[in-house]
């Protein structure tokens, strides 16, 4: 099972299955709505997925018809996102999760419409923390 949480802590979220076609998402509405260089998705069983939220900070934008961004109306972190034309499927970002995941992504898509300044194969330095810079 996996656990995630919002950024606030108000919603917490439990995955009871596998988290299938994870992939790095670089479409300009991913970039939008996560505010980085792409969105890292994965499909999730709808009846594999519980929401708790006590005190009712889920919150819903409709972008399009039938396609939904469900969010907390604190900090705004994204939760998930359902399709009215498969609803027994659901989206989730990765990033949500507190839990590490056996899963890994299987590919970039929609790089034609990548962030300009988004290299894929930068060697840029990595470090624990901040960059030196910084400290």
């Amino acid at each position: 099972m996996y656990h995630g949480s919002c950024l606030c802590g108000a919603i917490s979220v439990e995955i009871f299955g596998s988290i299938d076609d994870i992939i790095h998402c670089h479409c300009s509405l991913c970039r939008k709505n996560s505010g980085t260089a792409y969105a890292t998705n994965g499909f999730i069983n709808a009846d594999e997925f519980n929401v708790i939220d006590p005190q009712n900070k889920l919150a819903t934008f409709e972008f399009k018809p039938g396609k939904k961004r469900h969010f907390c109306s604190v900090c705004a972190s994204p939760v998930y996102s359902s399709n009215n034309t498969n609803p027994q499927k659901l989206r989730i970002r990765l990033g949500i999760l507190d839990s590490d995941i056996t899963e890994r992504p299987i590919s970039h898509n929609f790089v034609a419409s990548k962030a300009t300044w988004d290299d894929l194969d930068a060697k840029l330095p990595r470090y624990e923390t901040f960059e030196p810079s910084r400290q």
